[in-house]
């Protein structure tokens, strides 16, 4: 079969596919194809082989640091950490993306958690996610203008720090794939962006705002149809200049170096890609209304190269709540809210025992602080947590007083400890770095 057969054949799947009608039917669906995957693709790698398990849940839970203690165990071909890090590394380093090793395509993790690692794709892994991702994320008008051969192609923009073979896998003779290397300083970007206008645009948050303040202020010239947020957390006030700048809605995509995770339904609810993954939720928190915040425990029955079992994620997801109005079964996120190292602490008021401040009660709170605060970072260090301001130095007394007011209100509000609040001076950050701007470098002891 073809390359353009297998990616029109999982898009065709993924978009026209008899769904499964009730959750239970998918649950059915997900254990026959695990019960498959451990029978026949879990003992082609190492780690696994002598486990034998029958049950998913026989499985030790891996995390990153796992795997990378022994990469060759997690592949089907038993390629080395150090042989796979040559390659993603020289395609960094020349931003030539295209080879590979063993047939494989290798990228390089963003390293966000603190430890950077590689990802291995075969050629028919490639060509199923290419056809998933346009089957998720292509409007009705954008797939009419794809099948119809005497329109032009569908112009498709994707800016991220590195390209890779597994995303050109979406380039044809129907769709123009631009790659934008955020190496390459912005003003380059808009020229181009300006002289071939994208139908698609899909980039991190901050680079679709600082796209959208080109638009605002006239240098940028493009009306895309779709607008795909990608590789960060987008917060409110990236959507709402985005929002200002473009007329598209936007949609969100939950990728990670472990898959394609979720992505954003007709109703704007990020969906889970259950039909190919099975999620169990390790739950952080434990409100009277129930759980909602919960780190994902990920294994992909799919995949075959690089084996994705029981691995735990570092992000913090929040479920939504009720069925989804688009009427798929699978589970749907209010939102991504950050890395598990996103979550702060502080102490019960009147007591030592911790408990966790999430980053979307962060981000309301710092919201509120005003609109003459541009940008913020908060890291924090056992009781303290610094905090960088971005502001016009006219007002950043102001600000301060403003920040530490409601900083110390969302810990009033949650009846714990204020927190002893810093300020330091705002460091401009590469633009190939993710935005991390609430980060816990270092927890307090509990108890202390």
């Amino acid at each position: 079969m073809s390359e353009r057969a297998r990616v029109v054949g999982a898009f065709a799947g993924a978009r026209w596919g008899r769904p499964c009608p009730t959750r239970d039917d998918l649950l059915r669906h997900q254990q026959g194809r695990i019960r498959r995957f451990l029978r026949a693709e879990l003992p082609l790698a190492k780690f696994y082989r002598d486990l034998r398990a029958r049950r998913l849940e026989q499985l030790p839970i891996v995390d990153k640091a796992t795997i990378v203690a022994d990469f060759a165990g997690f592949n089907s071909r038993g390629i080395t950490l150090d042989a796979a890090m040559r390659v993603a590394v020289a395609a960094e380093r020349s931003r030539d993306f295209a080879p590979t090793i063993d047939g494989l395509t290798v990228g390089l993790s963003s390293g966000t958690s603190g430890t950077r690692s590689v990802f291995l794709v075969s050629a028919d892994e490639r060509q199923r996610w290419a056809g998933l991702v346009l089957a998720r994320l292509l409007s009705s008008a954008s797939l009419r203008q794809l099948v119809t051969p005497w329109q032009r192609p569908l112009r498709l923009a994707f800016f991220l720090r590195a390209n890779s073979n597994l995303y050109a896998t979406v380039a044809s003779r129907r769709i123009a794939f631009a790659f934008h290397d955020l190496l390459v300083p912005l003003e380059q970007h808009i020229e181009q962006l300006n002289a071939t206008p994208p139908d698609i645009l899909v980039a991190p948050p901050t680079v679709l705002h600082r796209l959208a303040l080109a638009a605002i202020d006239g240098s940028l010239k493009i009306a895309p149809r779709q607008i795909v947020s990608v590789a960060e957390v987008i917060e409110p006030d990236d959507r709402i200049v985005i929002g200002r700048a473009f007329t598209a809605s936007i949609q969100e995509v939950y990728q990670a170096t472990e898959g394609f995770l979720a992505a954003t339904c007709a109703a704007g609810r990020l969906h889970l890609n259950e039909e190919f993954l099975h999620i169990e939720s390790e739950w952080l928190d434990d409100s009277i209304d129930g759980h909602r915040r919960f780190r994902p425990i990920i294994t992909d029955f799919t995949r075959t190269t690089q084996l994705v079992v029981r691995y735990r994620l570092d992000d913090v997801l929040r479920e939504a709540q009720g069925p989804c109005p688009c009427g798929r079964v699978t589970r749907s996120l209010a939102a991504v809210e950050g890395r598990a190292d996103d979550v702060l602490w502080c102490r019960v008021a009147g007591g030592a025992t911790l408990r966790p401040v999430f980053p979307d009660t962060i981000r309301r709170a710092m919201a509120l602080a005003g609109t003459s605060l541009a940008d913020y970072r908060i890291e924090q260090r056992g009781r303290a947590w610094d905090v960088q301001l971005c502001c016009d130095v006219s007002v950043v007394v102001d600000v301060q007083q403003a920040v530490r007011h409601e900083l110390a209100a969302l810990a009033d509000g949650l009846s714990l400890r204020r927190p002893d609040v810093q300020f330091a001076l705002w460091t401009t950050t590469s633009a190939i770095d993710k935005r991390r701007r609430i980060r816990c470098v270092e927890r307090p002891v509990e108890g202390a």
